[in-house]
């Protein structure tokens, strides 16, 4: 199969060398404007896949990413953030990465090429038919993506994929395919721009939306955070203050009764009506 990879065409500007500071940031932000009109066109793309997530999430399964380079760290840091925003199990959205967690702060060279490793390293957390693996690959074209990919949809397990190339092997292999089509980088080849910021979205929309459908924000707040810092522990306090109308000491003393927003408020209701 042949295809045009835009992200790999040359950038429209040159000599960026001769710029002047300037004339760089407003040319890269130039170009960065461009990105959320790319995913706006991928939207229908994106909501097949969340909807197919938060089903399974509902059956007991789990999302995990893959991915090599930038776009496996992308998918680690999305992962990362889950259990401390939506108070979730850090084992429900997992990121993987072609190298292992050694890649995630230094590359490994070749970790890409290998197509049997991703299904070695789903194996290991006991992939299942109730689990959602979504390849995260700018080119379209990584062997480890692709490979684990592949080794899903034989085994019977709902595959999705965020790539910024049309037409990729990736997007013929996913069930669930994301085409976020960005176009040349303005460092040529640079895929940790552009394309980069178009994943970061898209990861941002998946489990955000799964998330929230999956009822773990209540109005618009974070109310099954975890409490980690002084931070989060004002601010678990104040959204207790507006949604309950309490002063902030007997906010305070529900959150450090309960440990949790939710559970705080949902206390202080039981206890007032009955």
């Amino acid at each position: 199969m042949s295809f045009t990879r835009t992200t790999e065409q040359a950038s429209k500007y040159e000599h960026l060398e001769k710029m002047s500071v300037s004339e760089l940031l407003t040319n890269i932000n130039n170009e960065d404007k461009t990105v959320p009109l790319a995913v706006e066109k991928a939207l229908p793309q994106i909501e097949a896949l969340v909807s197919e997530i938060v089903s399974k999430m509902k059956m007991g399964g789990r999302l995990f990413y893959i991915g090599a380079g930038t776009s496996g760290r992308l998918g680690i840091v999305d992962a990362s953030e889950c259990p401390p925003t939506f108070g979730v199990p850090f084992d429900l959205v997992i990121g993987l990465i072609a190298g292992g967690d050694t890649a995630i702060r230094k590359a490994v060279e070749f970790a890409e090429d290998d197509r049997e490793q991703a299904w070695k390293d789903l194996s290991e957390w006991d992939i299942n038919l109730n689990d959602v693996v979504v390849g995260i690959a700018a080119s379209g074209t990584t062997p480890y993506v692709i490979g684990g990919l592949e080794k899903c949809n034989a085994n019977g397990i709902a595959t999705g994929c965020i790539t910024c190339n049309q037409g990729s092997p990736l997007a013929e292999t996913a069930r669930f395919p994301i085409e976020v089509v960005v176009g040349p980088e303005f460092v040529t080849g640079s895929s940790r721009m552009k394309a980069g910021t178009a994943q970061k979205l898209v990861l941002n929309m998946l489990s955000t939306a799964t998330m929230i459908q999956l009822g773990k924000v209540k109005g618009n707040k974070m109310v099954d955070m975890q409490l980690s810092n002084h931070k989060l522990v004002d601010r678990g306090i104040r959204m207790i203050m507006s949604e309950i109308d309490v002063p902030y000491d007997v906010a305070q003393q529900l959150l450090e009764t309960h440990q949790n927003v939710r559970k705080a408020i949902e206390s202080y209701h039981n206890t007032n009506t009955k």
